[in-house]
């Protein structure tokens, strides 16, 4: 069944912001919203005040020509991945990031020019990899070890059901990993996550086999075999981006060298 865009960007964006980190100082009236799965008034107004998603929502919407940020084709695109990522023309990326970033980064703007020039493509790896360490949106002077685990679970991981039991899920999925020098994606480990609270969650049963997508300790949502390979692919690409193109100096300054 198809997901309305605002549900499916709830499944997405309810986890970081159960933690604080972006959109509405609400946490527990976004996740009834999400659980209740409508094309919600309300639901997307609180959608509107994730000031670092909503953008490149508007962006991928308007180079595609699709009139709503929240059609579920662009939400799957930012959040998972899709080919409608590359038609946003590099031009409107850079704009984009020129508005936004410009005033905040100073000295350090060039570096984001340079990923985009590089490829980047309005993805949300594209934001956790090659934006978030140049403008300090995860630096809170905290040991490397638990930034590391802040870039990690910021990103969408994909990860594959091994066992289910009440609300919690084992997967099997890889962690993002740090030499001092390079990101990169660790072997498959077992993690336990979430899908519901007492029973009541955003999506619907599970069972061993399934791919699945995560964002910190939750379960977002059901993937193909098809999407996987998209945010798995996109993922990637920014991680290459990042230590190819030697923009390694911001999550070197983020995690330590």
């Amino acid at each position: 069944m198809t997901v309305p865009g605002p549900a499916l960007f709830a499944r997405y964006a309810f986890p970081p912001n159960s933690h604080g980190y972006c959109g509405p100082n609400d946490s527990a009236a976004f996740f009834e919203y999400g659980v209740a799965g409508a094309d919600d008034r309300g639901l997307r107004a609180l959608s509107q005040q994730f000031a670092g998603a909503w953008p490149y929502l508007e962006l991928i919407a308007s180079a595609t020509g699709v009139e709503d940020p929240l059609d579920p084709r662009v939400v799957e695109a930012y959040w998972v991945g899709s080919p409608r990522l590359d038609q946003v023309s590099t031009r409107a990326v850079g704009n984009s990031m020129e508005e936004r970033f410009r005033r905040i980064t100073g000295g350090k703007f060039a570096t984001l020019t340079t990923s985009v020039l590089a490829g980047g493509v309005p993805h949300h790896s594209f934001a956790v990899f090659c934006i978030y360490p140049w403008t300090g949106l995860l630096s809170d002077g905290r040991k490397a070890k638990h930034a590391l685990t802040v870039l990690d679970r910021c990103r969408i991981r994909w990860g594959q059901v091994r066992a289910v039991t009440g609300d919690q899920v084992v997967v099997e999925s890889r962690s993002l990993t740090w030499d001092g020098r390079v990101l990169g994606i660790g072997e498959p480990e077992a993690e336990t996550v979430v899908r519901s609270i007492d029973g009541v969650g955003m999506i619907g049963d599970l069972q061993a086999g399934d791919w699945v997508s995560l964002h910190w300790e939750w379960i977002c949502d059901r993937l193909t075999p098809r999407q996987v390979g998209y945010l798995r692919d996109f993922t990637h690409r920014h991680l290459h981006i990042v230590n190819d193109g030697n923009l390694q100096a911001g999550p070197a300054a983020l995690l330590g060298s």
